[in-house]
């Protein structure tokens, strides 16, 4: 059952911090947790799957963190949402097929409905767009500043 949980929210804000922040080093998870707040459990566990997935790679060492698997216009906020739900849906008690027969043949197929026309638009929005629109609403990227041009 598609609903914006926690976990999935913070997949979303984690994926785009990286690649809003991303500068010439990995961005390290502590960096995420002190701009957006997310808890380091679920965070860590976020983005372990998500490296699974192959939406991120992780680096290992002192300097390590994580980088994007994908160019950022390759990565849809579907691709995210997919990855986190398949840690939610095992325990989800409406992913079971039980129920009264109205909830089988009308309701739950509604809802199926509803929840396959939300993943195509979000598959719609890539994490590059979701950048562009933190960069319109003035949000300051830490990757950026640290870059260095001169030659």
């Amino acid at each position: 059952m598609l609903r914006l949980s926690k976990k999935i929210l913070f997949a979303i804000e984690a994926v785009v911090d990286i690649a809003y922040h991303a500068g010439s080093q990995p961005v390290q998870s502590r960096d995420i947790t002190r701009r957006q707040g997310i808890p380091r459990r679920y965070l860590e566990q976020a983005l372990q799957q998500l490296v699974r997935a192959n939406v991120l790679t992780g680096i290992r060492g002192p300097r390590g963190g994580y980088n994007l698997a994908r160019e950022r216009r390759r990565i849809s906020a579907g691709d995210i949402v997919r990855v986190m739900r398949q840690l939610e849906s095992a325990n989800d008690p409406l992913e079971q097929d039980n129920g009264s027969e109205l909830t089988r043949t009308v309701i739950r197929p509604m809802w199926q409905e509803v929840q396959s026309e939300m993943m195509v638009r979000l598959d719609e929005i890539s994490v590059d767009d979701l950048c562009q629109d933190a960069n319109k609403a003035g949000v300051d990227s830490e990757g950026r500043q640290s870059l260095d041009f001169t030659i």
